[in-house]
Order: C-alpha cells, then sequence, then structure tokens
C-alpha cells in the first residue's frame, strides 16, 4: 500500500513539524505561544534541582534504532506500553539533565543570553515533572514480571552504531577541543564513576524496552497511569515547540552583542548536537503520544510509516516546494523538477523527516534557478531529481543548474545563521511553533536537514560547479538498524 502525505501547499513549512504535530500545528503554536511560555517564565532551578539536573547528567543516554521502535511498538497492549512509559520516565530526563548542564555552561557568555535562559528553564521544568512524576502501584508479582528479563526471546535485536557520530568528529576534527566532545558521545567511558563528569553505565536498552508476555494480566492503575505518562509528555511537547526559532533568537542576540558576523566552530558545534538531541527527544515523545492515542493502522506504527513510499513523498515535497517558489516570486509557472524514482519503492522511515529534507533542498534550488535567470525566463532548465536504491542506502540525488556557489562559500553553508537571501533574520512573533516562512533565507534548511538525515544512520552531502549548478546528495539508511547519534 503506498503511503505519501496531504497535498497541502503549507503543511510543510515548519523546521520540526513530525506526522503527529500534523494534526495539531494550530493547537500547538496557540499553547506555544499563551500559555506554557508564562508557566515556564516563573520557574527557576533551585539548588537541589541542580543537584538533580548533575546527577542525571552523570549517566550516558540511550539510543534506540528505527527498527527497534518498529518491532516494540507493533500491535502495541498495555504492557508494551506501560514499558514505554517506564522506559521514558528513566530515559528522557537523562537527555533532558545533558540539555541544561550544557546550556548553563556555553562558551563565550551564550548562556547570559535571554533566550537561551528562556529554553535552559523550559528544559529544566521538563525535567522536574518527569522525575516527580508518580510512579505505578504494581502487586508485587506484576512488578517482578515486567522487572525480569524476557522469558520467550522477545528481546529487541541490538542497534548498530551511527555512522554520523564518526562523520561529525570528523567534521570538527580540526578543532581538538570539539573533536573531544563528538569523541565521547560517539565513545563512552567503559567505566563507572561517581563525579559529576564521568558516565555511569546502565542497561543496554534492548534488555529494558521488551515487550512482557501478553498472558501477563495487568491492573486498571497500568492504563491510568499510561495516559496520564501521555498527556504530561503532549504538554512536555508543547512547551518545546518554540525551541528552534528561541534558541535561533538567543545565538542572534548573542552575535548583536559581540558584533561578530558569523559564529564560530565551537558554538556550530554546539548547535549541531543540541539540535539533534532535539531531533531524539521530540521523535521519542512523538512516537509514545501517537502508540498510546492514536488507532492501529496497516502502514504505521507509530509515527514511524513501515512502508513510506519514497516516489509519492517526494512527488509531494516537489508540489509543495513548487508553489512556494511560485507564490515568492509571483510567477504563473516555476521551473520544472524532473522525478526519476521507482514507483513502488517503500521503506521504514519518518515520512515528515523525509519530506523536510526533500522541501528544503528543492526549495534552495528552485530559488537558485530562478534568480539566475529571472522570473520572466519562459524555459528554465528542469531541476532533476533521481532516486536510488542501493544495498545498504536509499539515495536521492537532486540535481540543478543554479549557478553553483563559489568553492570558498561551501563550508559556510553548514553554518548556522549564514544565509544568502538579505535582510532575513528571526521574525518578532519567534515564539512560533518554529519557522514558517516560504523561501525563507534563515540559515537553518541545510545544517538541519543534515542532522534529520544522519539521526536515522544517512547523511547529506553537496557537490556545487561554480558557474553551473549544485548537486545535492541524501543518503537514507535503508536497515533502519542505526542508534541515534547522541552527542
Amino acid at each position: 500500500m503506498k503511503v505519501g502525505l496531504p497535498r497541502s501547499p503549507h503543511w510543510n513549512f515548519a523546521f520540526d513539524l513530525h506526522d503527529d504535530d500534523k494534526r495539531s500545528a494550530h493547537n500547538d503554536d496557540h499553547c506555544a505561544t499563551t500559555d506554557e511560555p508564562r508557566m515556564s517564565a516563573l520557574f527557576r532551578i533551585t539548588p537541589s534541582l541542580w543537584d538533580k539536573i548533575h546527577h542525571f547528567a552523570s549517566f550516558p543516554q540511550t539510543g534506540v534504532s528505527l527498527q527497534q521502535m518498529v518491532l516494540f511498538g507493533q500491535n502495541p497492549s498495555q504492557g508494551t506500553l506501560l514499558k514505554a512509559s517506564q522506559f521514558l520516565a528513566e530515559e528522557l530526563p537523562v537527555r533532558l539533565a545533558h540539555r541544561v548542564k550544557e546550556l548553563d555552561e556555553l562558551p563565550h557568555s551564550l548562556s547570559d543570553m535571554p533566550s537561551i535562559k528562556k529554553v535552559k528553564n523550559w528544559y529544566a521544568q521538563s525535567f522536574e515533572e518527569l522525575i516527580t512524576f508518580p510512579p505505578v502501584n504494581l502487586p508485587p508479582d506484576v512488578r517482578r514480571a515486567l522487572n525480569g528479563t524476557s522469558s520467550d526471546g522477545s528481546l529487541l535485536p541490538e542497534p548498530t552504531p551511527n555512522p554520523s557520530l564518526a562523520q561529525m568528529v570528523e567534521d570538527y576534527a580540526n578543532n581538538p577541543h570539539l573533536h573531544t566532545s563528538f569523541n565521547s558521545a560517539a565513545h563512552p567511558p567503559a567505566k563507572s564513576g561517581n563525579g559529576f563528569n564521568k558516565l555511569k553505565l546502565r542497561v543496554p536498552m534492548e534488555r529494558r524496552y521488551f515487550s512482557p508476555p501478553s498472558s501477563l494480566s495487568l491492573p486498571p492503575q497500568v492504563q491510568d497511569y499510561n495516559a496520564r505518562f501521555t498527556k504530561t509528555l503532549e504538554q512536555i511537547k508543547t512547551r518545546h515547540d518554540p525551541t528552534v526559532t528561541t534558541v535561533a533568537q538567543g545565538v542572534l542576540e548573542w552575535k548583536r552583542s559581540r558584533n561578530a558576523p558569523n559564529i564560530g566552530l565551537d558554538v556550530q558545534a554546539w548547535l549541531d548536537r543540541f539540535y539533534m538531541s532535539r531531533i531524539g527527544i521530540r521523535f521519542l515523545i512523538g512516537q509514545h503520544i501517537a502508540l498510546n492515542s492514536q488507532g492501529s493502522h496497516q502502514d504505521y506504527v507509530g509515527i514511524i510509516c513501515t512502508n513510506a513510499n519514497v516516489h509519492d513523498i517526494v512527488q509531494e515535497s516537489i508540489e509543495n516546494a513548487r508553489f512556494v517558489c511560485e507564490e515568492h516570486y509571483a510567477m504563473f509557472r516555476g521551473p520544472p523538477v524532473q522525478l526519476i524514482c521507482p514507483p513502488h519503492l517503500e521503506f521504514a522511515y519518518v515520512p515528515g523527516h523525509l519530506s523536510h529534507i526533500v522541501f528544503e533542498l528543492l526549495k534552495n534550488s528552485l530559488r537558485a534557478v530562478v534568480e539566475r535567470f529571472g522570473v520572466d525566463c519562459e524555459n528554465y532548465p528542469p531541476i532533476k531529481v533521481v532516486v536510488v536504491e542501493g544495498t545498504e542506502d536509499i539515495t536521492i540525488k537532486i540535481s540543478d543548474e543554479g549557478g553553483g556557489i563559489p568553492r570558498s562559500a561551501i563550508p559556510l553553508i553548514w553554518t548556522y545563521m549564514y544565509t544568502t537571501m538579505e535582510g532575513q533574520g528571526v521574525a518578532e512573533d519567534f515564539n512560533a511553533s518554529d519557522f514558517k516562512a516560504p523561501m525563507a533565507g534563515f540559515g537553518y534548511g541545510l545544517p538541519l536537514s543534515r542532522l534529520y538525515a544522519r539521526y536515522f544512520g544517512g547523511d547529506l552531502r553537496l557537490i556545487a560547479m561554480d558557474g553551473f549548478g549544485t548537486d545535492v546528495y541524501i543518503h537514507l539508511n535503508r536497515l533502519s538498524s542505526s542508534r541515534e547519534p547522541l552527542p
């Protein structure tokens, strides 16, 4: 069965709207700009809370793979949902604590910016809500069955290392400090420690996140606990909707305070780590909410589409990008886009991630072609999108004749806040869910798209021919076995 995306030209403008976000984008925007930020404005991190944050930040994060999430979430029962709730109640505070600690220790006084402090308080408040969430009361025999190991061979397969971590190390290899920070994420310490700066060992995810026996009888308080925990996750997700734009505003505040034209490598590396972590947190929360609130669907496990049709997703991204281009330039017909793709190519993926990547890249290509040949051109050279299935990857190549990029500017295109469009900045209403400006030049499209590709073990690469055009390669891991690249 082919599974595509809604044919709405406005569906895909946001930076971080996943499948679960589509149905509530309007409500999320309303909540994010009214109740939740006002509540967080009164929040303060107490010394005792700081102690807990440092304690949780001393534990390593536990990465999951797309394959694990699909296998675990198929036909979920209240027992499997309880195991998922318990896993997230343990895992999310660790991830949030790492980010709070990092937000408090940013270089060059970036931590002092008002918008950065606001985001730090959001993360700390969510952390506190999770660690104080009342646990479920279970009879001893049920608790033993849930906390024991799986007896029916239903343990999840172990994930494979994500190649993106090694790529991130390579990206910043010229800076010893940055190399160390990424390398520690790729190769965590093997021994446990007691200090705040040492990572402690944890039981591997595949030994904790398994399906309990189907014969296990669960009391009614389990369903109540799952419902209450899901409601808490929905509130946390809404609170963090404006994180991307608020952090961008904080970086802008810092640049203005220092008269800096561009951000440095250390800030760039932190933004990569922070936004990659955000993608992971929102994926776990969105997946859990979908499993608890949606009925079963033949092609979906939560927000993961097990038979995502690449042709349909790319075609709809093409239509959306062309619509935005024609609207922005007031054109009757924009540059044509040719799609060469097997019509029945399907694999397990989050459609919103793929749609976001393709849409952003096509938007760049369309703008480059229009600005090179002019809005009055009657015969634009076509943009070509070629999709090929390999043994490990599905690769999408987007080729345009928009004039290319000078070789000296190639490193800058992966830099946040760098844009070739004049007069762009974060709007005054930056608390909206995420950037939604068509053809926007905020400088977040390429670096964030690369993070989305790398999250499940893929990558994004660009080759430019200055004076002619640009080829962009999207590599998607079709095996779905790579664990998250947790920084």
